[in-house]
């Protein structure tokens, strides 16, 4: 957001990154509003259902056992306490043992929380918080490492397959040794894939770790097929509701191959899924630029036709027409010191002028010597007519340098 005067003037004052946080904050909170829109009308009508038949079950209840709704209410209530403490109606593994502690500290660590497991007493309490500190971030640090060997993988079976599509042509010879080390790093350099590959082979990823899972899930834990892909997302994406649990029940068939592979699958799954999630960041994150462009673009259209109507009359310089390269990798728009757009009526400097239009100093040296010596360069029949002829010393070579941008435009 850099354009200067007019209506942009407090928008110049933003860089990028303001401008960008802001566009995404506003964005955010717009995304949230309509979310909630769509689940309280989805949601709403079921949950009034359910609490007025709740609210039936409960009065033909203390009708029949002859119980005040208070002593009732009083009951559910230590039932809710128990229920947090990990007491079901059914019969389901300890909470505490050694495994399932690992699995409760699975879901501290991949901060997936099902909530179905949570420390009761004051001392597991404050464990927690410095245990979670430590073992969230180096699980992040994980994620993150895993997606970078993803990219590496992805790099080196690209530079691989391009390899033996030169050697099937003849151009590359066949006894080629790679280099190993550094060097190897180094040849993968200019192979980094596009980042809607790794999305695509992420999202490919990801659903084919969901839908085996599912099919485990389905059987095992008696849900349906959608429940289980549900619990999938739910999980990978730690999220963790905990309205769906896997390895809950005291028992099962295979009982120690099932809890191994539901182990695997919610280690892979997170990872794709949180690397999925990195790769759809870095996408939206252009998508906000290539926004705040338009924008900025619009603006400033606008704003020079507001100062060419009134100011019709004011010499402009040439236009330097702004490089601007986004990159995937790095996000930053990259421009040269002499891009940019002068709008009429701006003072501009001869170090500024000079930049813009690449003039040397041994170039201006022998203009200011042939105008000293009475040899000034021959102006041209347009040079004439723009009214720019004329001059001596610096102020000749300002006009001559004007004369040509009037020219070129």
């Amino acid at each position: 957001m850099a354009c200067r005067g007019g209506c942009c003037s407090s928008a110049g004052r933003l860089n990028a990154d303001n401008a960008r946080f802001l566009l995404l904050a506003v964005l955010i909170v717009l995304y949230m509003l309509c979310g909630a829109a769509v689940f309280s009308a989805i949601e709403l009508p079921t949950e009034r259902e359910a609490k007025e038949r709740w609210e039936e079950r409960l009065e033909n209840f203390t009708r029949r056992h002859n119980l005040s709704r208070a002593e009732l209410r009083h009951f559910l209530r230590e039932y809710e306490e128990a229920s947090g403490a990990g007491i079901r109606v059914d019969d389901i593994r300890p909470r505490w043992d050694f495994t399932g502690a690992f699995y409760f500290v699975g879901t501290v660590v991949s901060t997936i929380g099902f909530g179905m497991t949570t420390p009761a007493t004051v001392g597991g309490k404050i464990f927690l918080i410095f245990y979670g500190l430590i073992g969230c971030a180096g699980t992040i640090l994980f994620f993150n490492l895993f997606l970078e060997r993803l990219i590496t993988v992805i790099a080196y079976v690209m530079k691989s397959c391009h390899e033996r599509q030169l050697r099937r042509k003849g151009v590359l010879p066949h006894n080629g040794r790679r280099g190993s080390g550094t060097s190897e790093v180094d040849s993968l350099a200019g192979w980094k894939p596009s980042v809607y590959y790794v999305m695509l082979i992420l999202c490919v990823a990801s659903l084919i770790i969901s839908c085996c899972a599912s099919a485990m899930y389905t059987p095992i834990e008696g849900w349906s097929y959608f429940d289980s892909l549900y619990f999938c997302f739910v999980a990978f994406s730690t999220i963790g509701f905990g309205d769906l649990v896997s390895s809950q029940n005291i028992k099962y068939e295979s009982q120690g191959l099932y809890r191994f592979g539901n182990f695997v699958f919610i280690l892979m799954g997170v990872c794709c899924i949180y690397s999925l999630f990195n790769v759809i960041s870095i996408v939206i994150k252009q998508s906000i630029n290539w926004i705040l462009k338009k924008l900025d673009c619009r603006c400033c259209h606008r704003c020079q036709r507001k100062l060419f109507r009134s100011r019709r009359n004011v010499v402009m310089p040439g236009n330097v027409r702004g490089r601007r390269n986004i990159s995937i990798e790095t996000d930053v728009i990259n421009e040269s010191d002499t891009d940019g757009r002068r709008l009429s009526g701006e003072m501009i400097s001869m170090k500024d002028f000079l930049a813009s239009n690449k003039v040397s100093l041994a170039i201006m040296q022998k203009q200011l010597s042939e105008t000293a010596n009475g040899y000034p360069r021959q102006m041209s029949s347009n040079s004439k007519q723009n009214g720019f002829s004329g001059g001596v010393g610096a102020l000749a070579i300002m006009n001559n340098r004007l004369a040509e941008t009037s020219v070129d435009r």
